[in-house]
Formats: structure tokens, C-alpha cells, sequence
């Protein structure tokens, strides 16, 4: 088998999916936090692009699920922080 640059970008997106999921079972972030979003979002993304050089149709499915719901948790964090600013 050889390991290439996407995998190289993969295995980077799946480190940075399981990081946000251990900082969330550890406490150290909240699900509603933009971190845990962003981990999320971009760990989605690069296993996605490592997935148009190695296709699999079940990976690519669930990773694009797990990016556009990161980027709705993103847009809701920004809507809050609108929110609160318009407030005061």
C-alpha cells in the first residue's frame, strides 16, 4: 500500500474528529463551543478530499453529512454572537 498526500490530509481529518469528540467526553469543550464545530468541519472536509483520490461511496456520505452539519453548528454559533452583540 502506498501513503500518499491525501492520506497524509485524511488521517489529519480523522485525528481532528476524534480529538473533538475526547475534548467533548473529557469536558474540555462543549458541544456548542466553534472549536468543536471547526475540529469537525475541517477533519470532515480533509477526509473528503482524500475520498476524491480513493473513493468510497459510505465514507464520503458520512463525511459530507458531518461537514454541513459542522457548518450549521458554525452558523448558528455565529447567529449567536450577533445576537448578543445587538443586544447590548
Amino acid at each position: 500500500m502506498q501513503y500518499a498526500w491525501y492520506d497524509f490530509l485524511g488521517n489529519i481529518g480523522v485525528a481532528l474528529m476524534v480529538l473533538g469528540y475526547l475534548f467533548l467526553q473529557a469536558e474540555k469543550i462543549r458541544s456548542s463551543d466553534v472549536s468543536y464545530s471547526l475540529m469537525n468541519g475541517i477533519g470532515a472536509l480533509l477526509v473528503v478530499v482524500s475520498l476524491f483520490y480513493r473513493f468510497n461511496l459510505s465514507a464520503f456520505l458520512v463525511e459530507s453529512f458531518w461537514f454541513v452539519i459542522s457548518v450549521y453548528g458554525l452558523i448558528k454559533f455565529g447567529k449567536r454572537g450577533r445576537v448578543a452583540k445587538s443586544s447590548q
